[in-house]
């Protein structure tokens, strides 16, 4: 209950009815069903306890928006002195800590890009993208790939999945194409007319489970779009801010975008923050109309101090060192479970501490994620090829703690790959 001062935790079962009755009762019921009965509690570290008071140790990380844990001291302590002088500041005038994170974000992003616009989500950020290159070129065509995931605001819906935008009659127009991923040929043929103002990419795409770029196909399409005349939008929502052992998963390839959007991470789980980074030629209309486009909480002043103090501490030298001894220590160990159930745990996508995990059934990872769950680990399946669970561990992990997941993560996918070869039994 909330009486104005206080907020007194009701029961679980409250919570759960209040929520299928006023919240979202589709979403609701369907973790409910999935006996996934979580009701967040209390959260610390890599690890979130549930009202009943189950421990579970955090790999879904709300997309990477917990990189460097649940309530990280240093980011906390940030915006909780932050707070004594600012507030989310005014969006029509200049911030002295929007200014300051923007030199930042610029002065660890890929060359050739000047702008930052700042969005209070993902979704926004990739609108404000989007809107920046369709100016920039003055021409009105998208091209993103099937299974993509942008977000859920008005163009991001667009060059997503059908499956979120149908649903809300968002079906794409002919301005928005989409073509299969590592299919070159294919976006060749998508951008043949010379009508596109751009390609956007998630350099790993997320939603679809993780699916790794073939060899040269992210500067393939770079490439194709500089023929045309189209720009390059890289999405780091999810692949930024060092999960792949790089800044941004797209310098990996050598690749210069025009854009880059950015968020989820970049608020240190603690105040929400997104950004479009521009290139002078797509962010001429900064110039030209500062007031083109407005967002009232877009670069909110205490998001820019969490932003900032994560921008810091994700640079640390130590913590890339960090990140790239986990990705190897995980990528030995999931070997070895793999190597022990190959006919069930089919294969491991990875790039840095980005994974996807196959499994030998459409829904396989569905059953996986629950047998975590029952073993202390929380994990989601990709929402657009269930068969691959989401993988994300946080780059601040010590190896006291690697070594417990890969110990219950073990058990657990050994439990579920029996489960599922008992006679006449259903991995459900």
């Amino acid at each position: 209950m909330f009486d104005g001062n206080t907020f007194q935790s009701p029961a679980k079962s409250e919570v759960i009815s209040d929520s299928e009755t006023y919240w979202n009762p589709g979403k609701t019921r369907f973790w409910t069903a999935a006996g996934i009965d979580l009701v967040i509690d209390r959260r610390e570290g890599y690890y979130l306890w549930d009202m009943g008071g189950k421990r579970l140790i955090d790999l879904h990380l709300n997309g990477g928006t917990y990189n460097l844990g649940h309530r990280n001291p240093e980011v906390m302590a940030a915006v909780i002195d932050a707070m004594g002088r600012f507030d989310m500041g005014n969006h029509h005038f200049p911030s002295m800590t929007r200014a300051a994170l923007s030199r930042a974000l610029i002065e660890t992003a890929p060359n050739g890009l000047t702008r930052v616009a700042f969005g209070s989500g993902g979704g926004e950020a990739v609108d404000i993208a989007l809107k920046s290159a369709r100016h920039a070129t003055q021409k009105r065509k998208i091209v993103s790939v099937v299974k993509a995931y942008h977000g859920h605001t008005g163009l991001a819906l667009a060059t997503g999945d059908d499956r979120f935008g149908k649903f809300f009659l968002s079906d794409r127009t002919d301005e928005f194409v989409q073509v299969p991923f590592n299919d070159l040929t294919a976006m060749e043929t998508a951008l043949a007319g010379g009508d596109v103002a751009a390609v956007i990419l998630e350099t790993i795409p997320a939603t679809y489970g993780f699916p790794l770029p073939q060899p040269g196909y992210i500067e393939g399409v770079k490439r194709l779009c500089e023929r045309v005349d189209a720009l390059y939008i890289a999405d780091e929502v999810q692949t930024g801010l060092m999960r792949t052992g790089a800044l941004w998963a797209i310098e990996k390839h050598d690749v210069r975008p025009d854009i880059l959007v950015t968020g989820k991470g970049l608020s240190g789980g603690m105040y929400p923050i997104a950004a479009a980074l521009l290139s002078d030629r797509a962010g001429a209309w900064l110039d030209e109309d500062g007031f083109a486009h407005m967002s009232t909480f877009g670069g909110a002043e205490l998001g820019c101090i969490a932003a900032l103090k994560t921008l810091e501490i994700t640079t640390r030298p130590e913590v890339g060192l960090m990140v790239h001894y986990v990705s190897d220590f995980f990528a030995t160990g999931l070997a070895e479970i793999h190597a022990d159930c190959p006919d069930w745990f089919v294969g491991i996508r990875q790039n840095g501490l980005i994974f996807g995990l196959e499994f030998n059934h459409p829904e396989g990872a569905k059953y996986v994620m629950r047998s975590l769950y029952e073993h202390g680990v929380w994990a989601i399946f990709s929402t657009l090829d269930p068969a691959v669970l989401q993988f994300k561990p946080g780059i601040l992990l010590s190896p006291e703690l690697c070594d417990e997941i890969l110990g219950r993560v073990g058990i657990a996918v050994r439990a579920c790959r029996d489960e599922a070869a008992r006679p006449g039994r259903r991995v459900s």
